[in-house]
């Protein structure tokens, strides 16, 4: 059997375009080109039909490495902790105070753009510290 090559990872979310857009600030993705045929996402959208428009978003990495990101909405708000997060890689290689400067200087980009601190996750025997977080519609992520 032969082994995947690439995922997508997929975020429920009340307004696609707005989280797409976040993600790609907090990751430096980009809004992929709209499809063939179609000069803007605009264009795109006004040939949807009403209920389909502004349903759907994505943004990719520009290196083409990472996973692509999709934004779908769904008519139910976010109830309860992730069971799945992203952990943003801020600090690897970076211990103690080193790490944690880096991490606090990147939530603070991050807090400028909409999200939220949730807490510091200090350093213990196992683990290096982290930072939970919060993104513009409450799905929780890591800075790591």
């Amino acid at each position: 059997m032969p082994s995947v090559k690439q995922i997508q990872v997929t975020f429920d979310c009340a307004d696609p375009e707005r989280l797409a857009r976040f993600w790609c600030e907090v990751l430096g993705y980009v809004v992929p080109p709209p499809p063939e045929g179609f000069a803007t996402w605009d264009d795109f959208a006004r040939a949807l039909p009403p209920e389909h428009q502004g349903s759907a978003f994505a943004c990719i990495d520009p290196s083409g490495v990472g996973p692509r990101l999709f934004f779908q909405r769904v008519p139910e708000g976010k109830i309860v902790k992730n069971r799945l997060h992203l952990d943003v890689r801020v600090g690897t290689g970076l211990v103690g105070e080193e790490r944690l400067a880096a991490l606090e200087g990147e939530c603070a980009r991050l807090v400028a753009l909409g999200a939220v601190r949730v807490r510091l996750l200090p350093a213990d025997d196992d683990n290096e510290s982290c930072l939970v977080m919060q993104d513009i519609e409450g799905n929780e992520f890591c800075l790591d």
